[in-house]
This record gives C-alpha cells, structure tokens and sequence, in this order.
C-alpha cells in the first residue's frame, strides 16, 4: 500500500472560523486521512498534515486551493513568518511503499492542475526542482509576496507553472518533494529579538552553521518572548537534541534562558526516542525496548 503524507502550509493562522473552513475541505476529501492540524498566530500560519495515494492527495490539495483563495487576501496578511502565498508550500513526502521520484511526478502534476485551474504562479522546489537556484524553499521565497511582482518580472523567476505575474490575492504557491522535515521552535525566556535572530544565524546551515538546519528569531509579542524557529530537514545527521543544545549554549552566552520548546506537527518517532537516548544517557538502549514497537512487530 502506497502511502504519501502531504504538509501544506497555508497564511492564516488567526482567524479560527477560515483555519476551519481549510481543515474541512481537506476533511471531506474521499481517500484523505487529515493526521494533524496546529496554527500559530504570531506567525499567522497554519500546517495540516494529511496522509493517503497519490490521487486522494492531489485532490485534497485541489479542494484546499479552492477554500483558501477566496477567503485569504496577502494584501492585508502580517505574521512574523515569511511567505508567498494563500497556500504558501506543499510538500509531499515518501512514507511507505513510495519513491521519491514517484512524489516528484505528484508534486509535479499537482502544481500543473493547480497553475491550469486557480492561474496561480507555482514553482518546484527541492527534489522537484527543475533548476538548482530554486531547490531551497528561502530563496523562492526570498522577497516575499510584496516582492513578488517586481522579482517575476526577471527572467530567472518565470515560474515552472502559470502566469508570470502573481495572482491578485493568492500570490504564488511552492510544490515539492522532500523527505520528512520537523519543526521545532525554541522559546526563550527574553523579549530581545535581536538575540533570537544571533542564535539562528549561530546555528542554520545557510550561515555557517549546522548542515540540516533552517532557522531564523521571531518575536512573539503576545506574550513577550522571542524564539528560534527551526526546520529540520534530516534529523539523523543533525538530531534535535544537538540542536536544542546549542540554542541552550548560545543564549547562555546573553545571559537568557530557554523556556521551553515546541514541536509543530507530527514527529517521527526515532527523533524522540534519539533525544531520550542523549539526555537519559541509555546505555545500549535499542527502538525493540519501546513497548508499543514490540507490540507492532508481534502482530
């Protein structure tokens, strides 16, 4: 059995009645199972997670569009997250009984539906790339959607599907493959922005820190504290706990504590377990100690 999960970001994060609306569309889509839904609305962004085939999940993708263009105007959205677009990314994801280059073709006949169908600009990204300057889902997105006219105006920014201009309201939507990504936020007990944004810079790749990395400082001014948020894009060569470690160090060197830390969305389990396994210092600890595993691999 082939199964796919499917993450699409969508700007909203704010209004609970639209969030819904999102959520149900996808809800309803024959052969869609919705895993998952969490909304922040510092960043004004919502993640769903959604599992099923290839065609179940182009549909739910489709049927999101159609809910969320109407009802999300980017000419009037603020949030500290960057984006694009009303639907901002989606990527599909290899779980099981699936390759890579299997999702890339999804990735690749969604965006094509989606660009014929809403005439909204699409382009690929990481493994659906169709050229390396657009591989990393920053530089897409580097501008935003109140650069967007202005930088599809340049021939290297035509996108891979629709018009070459951004929609009204809609902005443009990014469509990718990738592996399993994992977002992990770490709160800081501080209001100083400008220390967030040092530690991300101290530890994401594209500033010379971890490989796997994606980080930048946000301010969550409703509750008076800033925080690193972090995508994760291969947790086995860079693991959690490694990360959360250097945030912890890092922000030592400020005098600022870390008060807490969040994941968004669903996790694979073997990231937790690898983090248990660091901070109780398990000696010869294997994934067949977890009860619920042992009671898989007896069915």
């Amino acid at each position: 059995m082939a199964i796919i999960e499917c993450v699409p970001n969508v700007s909203e994060g704010r209004r609970r009645e639209v969030v819904e609306t999102l959520v149900d569309a996808v809800r309803r889509t024959p052969g869609v199972r919705l895993l998952d839904y969490s909304s922040d609305t510092a960043h004004n962004r919502s993640v769903i997670t959604m599992a099923g085939d290839a065609a179940a999940l182009q549909r739910g993708v489709l049927e999101l569009f159609e809910a969320a263009i109407p009802r999300i105007d980017l000419r009037t959205h603020t949030g500290e997250h960057p984006r694009l677009g009303a639907v901002d990314v989606v990527p599909f994801v290899p779980i099981e009984g699936v390759t890579m280059a299997e999702c890339v073709a999804l990735a690749r006949d969604t965006a094509a539906e989606v660009a014929r169908r809403f005439q909204v600009p699409i382009y690929l990204y990481e493994e659906a790339a169709t050229r390396p300057s657009r591989t990393n889902l920053e530089d897409i997105r580097r501008g935003q959607f109140e650069g967007l006219a202005a930088k599809m105006a340049g021939p290297e920014w035509t996108p891979d599907f629709g018009p070459r201009a951004p929609h009204p309201t809609a902005g443009a939507s990014v469509i990718g493959a990738r592996m399993p990504l994992i977002a992990y936020n770490i709160n800081l007990a501080t209001d100083r922005l400008d220390v967030a944004k040092k530690i991300a810079a101290a530890i994401r790749q594209s500033s010379g820190g971890f490989r796997y990395v994606k980080a930048m400082g946000v301010s969550l001014a409703d509750r008076g504290i800033v925080q690193v948020s972090i995508n994760l894009t291969n947790y086995e060569k860079t693991p959690m706990f490694r990360v959360f470690e250097a945030v912890r160090r890092e922000a030592e060197r400020y005098g600022v504590t870390v008060l807490e830390s969040e994941i968004v969305g669903l996790v694979p389990a073997a990231a937790l377990v690898g983090t248990a396994e660091h901070f109780l210092q398990l000696a010869s600890f294997t994934p067949e100690q977890i009860l619920e595993n042992k009671l898989k691999s007896e069915r």
